[in-house]
């Protein structure tokens, strides 16, 4: 699959966008410890997924980062007038009505790029859950690719990065050291914390 130009690799604006970042991280008092890992593809999670200013977030870090992000989105969206920016803003036109078919659209992805990061909130919603979507992790491990983590510590407003994990033939095992990961990590808005995990 040929990358289309997005906000995150457009001349000019990307390197204007990166020196905002990083000013308006400092300004509202984020630290980002630790770095994305140099490699062509991966699934990136961030978590906990509290707030509509995770969003927000989401991109300083990725102007931050200089990253190529691409997330997920119904297609609908990617018709008519304002496809473009959805597409410039790094989306990709998934099916929903074949939910069933989301990995194997995102694994194709995946075959199909050189270079291909999929950004995913693995709760699915900001709003309180009691079990987390494992559909990242089927992605991820079906497409060959690590999983790369985003810690969002609201309270210390750090955004940990580097975390990474292969998935391997024990899931069980793998999700246990992604949960141990985010374990005592408190989003922007502590009451809506999500930590169980439900398979999709």
């Amino acid at each position: 699959m040929k990358v289309k130009r997005t906000i995150f690799n457009t001349p000019i604006l990307s390197a204007l966008l990166h020196y905002c970042a990083r000013g308006l991280l400092y300004l509202a008092g984020w630290r980002i410890e630790g770095q994305l890992p140099d490699i062509q593809k991966y699934v990136f999670i961030g978590a906990p997924h509290t707030s509509n200013w995770d969003f927000v977030l989401f991109l300083g870090l990725t102007f931050y980062t200089r990253s190529i992000m691409h997330f997920m989105g119904k297609e609908e969206l990617f018709r008519g007038p304002f496809a473009w920016f959805f597409y410039w803003c790094g989306g990709i036109p998934v099916r929903r009505s074949q939910s069933a078919g989301l990995v194997e659209q995102m694994v194709t992805a995946f075959k199909e790029s050189d270079d291909f990061i999929l950004a995913i909130a693995p709760e699915g919603t900001r709003y309180q859950i009691n079990e987390w979507k494992t559909g990242f992790y089927h992605i991820a491990k079906n497409a060959g690719v690590p999983i790369v983590m985003a810690l969002v510590n609201g309270k210390e407003k750090i955004v940990g990065l580097g975390k990474m994990l292969n998935p391997t033939e024990n899931t069980d095992e793998d999700f246990k050291a992604i949960k141990f990961s985010f374990d005592g990590i408190i989003g922007i808005n502590p009451s809506k914390k999500q930590t169980v995990w439900k398979d999709n």
